[in-house]
């Protein structure tokens, strides 16, 4: 099939977010110096990134808001601290102090721009799908140098649901004028972005960054790749 509209997540599909966030999760440890409550760093880290995995699970799936994210996500780490008390006024400075160091990142997924350029001559219309804040990922698009690529920015908080919902593929199709035959998802998250398109009818690509085991994968994921140098090989 000659796919015309492609559908692609952004967040650590093209842009590191997990590499850019762990450099900023340190200096924000720093700026706030946590280390007079935290004898060992990664007691804090480790805290976070598991609060980090478990909160944007529910909130792709709608069981919790973005204001509950932002503040949870440092309230959950911050809680281990010896001596500190904890507000929630200081949960949402040390989130906006985090997403400003976040944002301000270059650092792309190897292979990231090369293979923008090269979609970019084979004609293809190309839509960032995502379900990050509206201000950060704007940002981040101007940081990395990735916004021109894209035809349209897709994100969930316009959408007013999160992907995998068959609803937020369904706008997404409407504001990108895409035809669901025609149309191919690019995304390195197997329930969000691949399995949600699949339930919504459009064909997916999963970007195996993770090493999704062979038999964890549905069958009816339309092509598999471990990454986005093997992209250029099928598109």
């Amino acid at each position: 099939m000659r796919y015309k509209d492609l559908f692609i997540d952004f967040d650590d599909t093209l842009y590191d977010t997990h590499g850019n966030a762990v450099i900023a999760l340190k200096e924000t440890f720093e700026v706030f110096h946590l280390e007079r409550y935290f004898e060992d760093p990664n007691v804090f880290y480790d805290a976070y990134w598991a609060a980090n995995i478990d909160l944007w699970s529910r909130y792709s799936k709608g069981e919790i808001d973005r204001p509950y994210l932002i503040v949870e996500r440092f309230r959950r780490p911050l809680s281990l601290g010896v001596g500190l008390e904890v507000t929630e006024p200081l949960c949402l400075e040390m989130s906006d102090v985090f997403l400003d160091f976040c944002s301000s990142k270059p650092g792309v997924i190897d292979g990231a721009h090369e293979l923008m350029d090269y979609l970019r001559s084979r004609g293809y219309r190309m839509h960032m799908t995502s379900n990050g804040f509206h201000e950060v990922q704007y940002k981040k698009l101007a940081a990395c140098g990735l916004r021109d690529y894209f035809d349209t920015i897709i994100l969930s908080e316009d959408a007013g649901v999160n992907k995998p919902s068959p609803q937020y593929f369904d706008y997404a199709l409407k504001v990108s004028g895409a035809d669901r035959q025609t149309t191919l998802m690019i995304g390195d998250n197997l329930n969000t972005d691949v399995i949600g398109a699949l339930n919504a009818g459009i064909n997916a690509m999963l970007v195996n960054r993770w090493d999704v085991k062979k038999e964890d994968i549905p069958q009816n994921v339309t092509f598999v790749v471990n990454g986005l140098r093997d992209i250029a090989l099928i598109l």
